[in-house]
């Protein structure tokens, strides 16, 4: 049995907006904000972000895993990887620059110095805009599509329906192992498997677990093939076939489509032909560590 993602009908304009054009303008989206480092441009993609993510009205109870993986993500990548160690800003900040804290600072009775630069800093704020808009768009698919239309939508946009179909079970893949995963520790903790009190090493700890992962794991890979066995019993993937989610345009979905290609094109313009989409820190940042 196929499981999905916690959605539901939630009567908000996500909900009336053809998934084919949601999939348009979240890939015009992502690709016009992977093209700059522009504070300008990435502050405005960002709000559109914002808008864009308020429409889906999902609330905290039910995108709060989701945001928790995002959140470990961002820490890891600008926190760590940029504030910390730096190693994330080569190639986009140059070197040198203005440091923060020029002469140091205290910290539980200790003189310390660290070399983090305005520069720097600055581009952990862009890198934040950067990936936070991508994940503001991309976290509402799951919550907000319907499963029954991920399919349809793929090969209406003119993928094969081998490949259509191939990512909607991909989509339902983490949810569907999530289920098996849940019933099979139900039905091991019924044969007296105790997962609360795993101790020991590590190798011990893997032996224990193992009753948990040999049957998540086979079933997982005996599902899968029966799926592709089914498929392959009906000839799916012979010939061009129907669909019973049935997508269609409306005017709104237009509009978004047109707007996305605008985004994107107008982007391209102003990164490629104006030259608008290097890293650059405004003037009014540099006043917040001038003394």
């Amino acid at each position: 049995m196929l499981v999905a993602w916690n959605y539901h009908y939630r009567n908000s304009p996500m909900d009336h907006i053809d998934p084919r054009a949601r999939w348009i303008f979240s890939f015009a989206f992502l690709f016009a904000v992977t093209q700059t480092w522009n504070p300008q441009l990435l502050a405005g993609l960002f709000a559109i972000a914002l808008v864009w993510y308020a429409m889906g009205r999902v609330s905290w109870k039910d995108a709060r895993r989701g945001w928790l993986l995002i959140s470990f993500m961002l820490f890891s990548m600008i926190v760590v990887n940029t504030i910390i160690t730096g190693g994330g800003a080569g190639g986009v900040v140059p070197p040198g620059g203005q440091l923060v804290w020029p002469d140091g600072f205290s910290l539980f009775g200790r003189h310390l110095t660290y070399g983090l630069t305005v520069e720097r800093l600055w581009f952990a704020i862009s890198q934040l805009m950067r990936i936070l808009g991508i994940s503001l768009l991309f976290i509402l698919i799951p919550y907000t599509m319907d499963s029954r239309a991920y399919g349809a939508t793929f090969s209406k946009l003119g993928l094969p329906d081998r490949l259509a179909y191939t990512m909607e079970l991909a989509f339902r893949f983490i949810p569907s192992l999530a289920r098996n995963l849940a019933v099979t520790l139900d039905a091991q903790k019924a044969r007296g498997f105790e997962l609360e009190k795993v101790r020991g090493g590590l190798i011990k700890k893997i032996a224990r677990i193992a009753p948990l992962l040999i049957p998540l794991t086979m079933n997982a890979i005996l599902s899968s093939e029966d799926i592709a066995n089914a498929m392959d019993l009906r000839g799916f993937g012979q010939r061009k076939r129907t669909w019973l989610f049935a997508l269609q345009y409306h005017w709104w979905d237009w509009v978004l489509i047109a707007f996305s290609v605008v985004l994107l094109v107008g982007v391209t313009v102003l990164v490629h032909a104006l030259g608008m989409g290097g890293f650059a820190v405004p003037a009014w940042f540099y006043t917040f560590f001038a003394g």
